[in-house]
């Protein structure tokens, strides 16, 4: 947690990975965001990974250091308590549909400065979700060895999307700043999907070749990069970005004559040239699979970590939590009191800032937790009129 944004308040109404990360992202950097739920959690409080209490782990990571505001939406009073909420901030976070009761114009026709931040699916409006979106940019079909399509497991057009929302409500809260002008910026899934696509080479390697890319395994495509076996059963990716990282590699593994024999034989010079090396790989990768398991992981992972060799053993996620370099010992992980009640290692801010205090991680909230503070401060609702609301059901407390 930093104080970064210390000073900004954002409503956020919101569910699943992409939008919710968004508003965690502000608030690791010290903004208040302010969740709005329906009373009992929307559609993804309940969604694995849960305790045996039937609590939500995933749901309550995503949702750090936030507020958290009940109400009945299913009422027309919930709901403009909602839109009051968003015109009385100024800065809205949403995956809710454009249209209806939280359409912008609608929301801005009482707030013309407010700043909107809307992760959609489709930019026509129409649903979607990483998995299908990553089906439809190719990913899949690029995956594993073939022929079948291989679904990537992270739901990395989410978390590039939520990213994305959070740079772009400072984007237009900087314009405001500027101009005195709102704006509603949409971030559809599959606009960050094919854009990134396009980003990386994609869109123009497939129309000016005409053909897809090959289907490589865990061959690195363009780069001489591959899992390799260890005496031992070790499996490790050994990835190649640089000469000095070539040079020393070849060093590493004794390879130094073998790799001249094959440069002479096939008239080519690795030592500069990422493709070439890539071109390659059917007279290189026999090389370097004998070296490596000719050899045990341990003496191999000194040998390539004191020649800076890029390197990795496979293992499992739980190898990972257990890890203290990546965990226990990392200065982004620390204490809270989660409501699920169970004691594990939570993750603050990604971003270190040398200059500033790191402070620890803040729990998620409970469902309701600030509906009254939230109520007050915001809307100036008196005790009196929280109490109707919350004896209507409108209104829910933790």
């Amino acid at each position: 947690m930093y104080n970064l944004l210390s000073g900004l308040s954002v409503i956020e109404a919101s569910s699943f990975v992409a939008s919710p990360s968004a508003g965690l992202y502000c608030a690791q950097m010290g903004a208040e965001v302010i969740r709005v739920d329906q009373i009992g959690g929307g559609p993804d409080f309940r969604r694995w990974p849960v305790t045996a209490s039937n609590d939500s782990l995933y749901w309550e990571n995503l949702n750090r250091a936030k507020k958290s505001v009940a109400l009945d939406l299913g009422r027309p009073e919930g709901r403009e308590l909602l839109q009051q909420l968003v015109r009385a901030t100024g800065q809205f976070i949403t995956n809710f549909p454009a249209s209806g009761f939280l359409a912008h114009e609608v929301l801005a026709a009482e707030r013309p400065d407010l700043v909107t931040v809307r992760v959609m699916g489709w930019a026509d409006g129409s649903p979607a979700l990483d998995y299908t979106v990553n089906n439809s940019v190719g990913y899949p079909m690029m995956t594993g060895p073939g022929p079948d399509p291989v679904n990537h497991v992270l739901p990395a057009w989410d978390l590039l999307s939520g990213a994305y929302a959070a740079f772009a409500l400072l984007a237009a809260i900087q314009r405001r700043s500027a101009t005195g002008e709102g704006a509603e910026v949409r971030i559809p899934l599959s606009d960050v999907a094919i854009g990134t696509v396009a980003n990386l080479g994609g869109i123009a390697e497939m129309l000016s070749t005409g053909e897809n890319r090959p289907r490589l395994g865990n061959t690195v495509y363009g780069l001489f990069g591959r899992d390799f076996m260890t005496r031992d059963g070790a499996r490790t990716m050994i990835v190649v970005v640089t000469p000095r990282q070539w040079s020393k590699l070849v060093s590493a593994l004794g390879l130094g004559e073998a790799i001249s024999q094959l440069e002479a034989r096939r008239g080519v010079d690795f030592a500069t040239d990422d493709g070439l090396r890539f071109a390659h790989r059917d007279a290189l990768f026999p090389l370097f699979e004998a070296a490596i398991a000719a050899r045990d992981h341990a003496e191999l992972a000194a040998a390539f970590d004191a020649a800076g060799i890029v390197h990795s053993r496979y293992r499992t996620m739980l190898d990972a939590a257990r890890d203290p370099s990546l965990v226990a010992d990392n200065p982004i992980f620390g204490k809270a009191d989660n409501p699920s009640g169970v004691a594990y290692p939570a993750a603050g801010a990604f971003a270190h800032v040398p200059q500033l205090e790191r402070r620890p991680p803040r729990p998620a909230p409970r469902n309701g937790e600030h509906s009254e503070e939230i109520l007050t401060t915001r809307l100036s609702l008196s005790s009196g009129e929280i109490a109707r609301l919350i004896d209507a059901g409108v209104v829910g407390v933790a």
